[in-house]
């Protein structure tokens, strides 16, 4: 305890950090401003009351407003978020696969990188423009009141164009803010702001267990028993995230000159979790189809079936979401890391691993290893994933404290938290300060995508 008192005390002496650390926390506050900022011609009274119905909470639209923080339902200028810029992302990553002008791109280093960001931010105006003719489609459909009246009042043509073109701008303007805070702040500016969404609803969740503790609903006892488990879940996502599997690598000794370059000894990590929170994301958005059709068509007794049958509590939803992360873990971890390439920059710069042939059998051998140590990583995502379920219908936990216990919440908290810390501890440690850990190093996660 003393040793993170003092540590705390050192990041306030070094103005560099403390400058960068509240930036970071000002932009994140206009980041929640933004999110209560409705959009001009959204009845505010008529959208809190359709809010307090609810109805969205299973489906995908629920999904997206927990990255968004709340913003969604709010109908606030924010409400796509982030999420339009890292669907892009996504798309270019996997895209890099099959196209060989990007596959050029990404090997050209920090021109490549600038050119494959510029085409990120072009991709993700016409993604957060569609998308935001979506949200208002949903905001204008959406009714309160027995007469069904519409929260939006005057939803015509100039109403549509406007609020696309609000929506849109939004989505560009946390992208500008996530960009400042990677440079001029402290952590993954793009990371950072999926967290504080996230991160944002968790009063409210303490604030339920307060209530279902104070009306007698739950034991005192039950509840720190409950806490205690989601300190040891935490702790086993921590274990995991920094999980990897060191492979040695030894470069040759060269002499060019009178320089000698070479003759060290380096290692390859390979993480345990290399797909980190995307599989769960890919799984849950298309279990979260059929009720995201049910809720369009709610007279339809087909959609509504489907939906029943994979509703959150049922055995179905976690049986195939679990084999669904399975399957994605191991295909987005085929695109995150390619062993071919790996093996191939080890042979170009005249590094081997001892005892194994370089070029096609180095390949070979590291994505045998990569295989062994994916499984039991896909495995405790699949856990992590329905553990939510678990604390909802064993443990009888509120919804909103239940996405707390696994599932994409709980790993990108942990992931941001780790690499900001890490960043952290990177400033100290170049002025000669004690970090966080006095031995070892933390190992952050560079952002939610990879």
């Amino acid at each position: 305890m003393a040793n993170i008192v003092s540590t705390f005390k050192n990041i306030f002496r070094i103005q560099e950090l403390r400058d960068r650390i509240v930036f970071t926390l000002l932009v994140l506050l206009a980041v929640r401003i933004g999110s209560f900022i409705t959009i001009p011609g959204v009845d505010v009274n008529a959208l809190t009351a359709a809010s307090a119905a609810g109805g969205d909470a299973n489906t995908i639209f629920g999904l997206y407003d927990m990255f968004v923080g709340g913003a969604f339902s709010n109908a606030a200028i924010f409400a796509l978020g982030i999420m339009p810029y890292i669907s892009a992302s996504i798309i270019l990553q996997i895209a890099g696969v099959a196209v060989p002008r990007l596959q050029k791109l990404q090997r050209e280093g920090e021109e490549g990188r600038r050119t494959i960001n510029q085409w990120t931010r072009i991709l993700t105006v016409f993604i957060a423009m569609g998308q935001a003719w979506g949200v208002t489609v949903k905001i204008a459909s959406t009714t309160v009141g027995a007469g069904g009246a519409s929260v939006v009042p005057e939803a015509g043509f100039f109403w549509t164009i406007s609020s696309v073109m609000i929506l849109a701008a939004g989505t560009m303007t946390l992208m500008w803010l996530g960009e400042q805070i990677t440079d001029r702040g402290i952590g993954n500016g793009i990371s950072l702001i999926i967290f504080i969404g996230i991160i944002a609803r968790f009063p409210t969740a303490i604030s339920q267990e307060l209530t279902l503790i104070g009306s007698g609903a739950r034991n005192l006892v039950i509840d720190v028993i409950l806490t205690l488990l989601l300190a040891g879940i935490i702790a086993a996502v921590i274990l995991i995230t920094q999980g990897a599997r060191r492979i040695p690598v030894q470069y040759a000794k060269r002499v060019v000159g009178r320089k000698v370059y070479g003759g060290t000894t380096q290692y390859i990590p390979l993480r345990v979790n290399t797909a980190g929170v995307m599989p769960i994301i890919f799984a849950q958005s298309i279990l979260f189809v059929p009720a995201t059709f049910a809720s369009f068509f709610p007279g339809n007794a087909f959609w509504q079936a489907v939906a029943n049958v994979f509703s959150e509590r049922s055995v179905w939803y976690a049986l195939s979401y679990g084999l669904m992360i399975l399957f994605f873990t191991y295909f987005y971890t085929a695109i995150a890391f390619n062993p071919k390439e790996v093996a191939d920059n080890m042979k170009r710069n005249g590094g081997f691993i001892p005892g194994v042939r370089p070029g096609t059998a180095t390949s070979e051998y590291i994505e045998n290893i990569l295989d062994r140590i994916t499984l039991p990583g896909a495995i405790f995502l699949a856990i992590i994933a329905i553990l939510p379920t678990f604390a909802m219908s064993v443990l009888q936990v509120p919804p909103l404290f239940a996405s707390f216990f696994g599932g994409t919440s709980l790993l990108i908290i942990v992931g941001v938290c780790l690499d900001t810390l890490q960043q952290i501890e990177s400033h100290l440690l170049m002025r000669h300060y004690d970090g966080f850990m006095k031995t070892g190093k933390i190992r952050g996660r560079a952002n939610v995508t990879s």
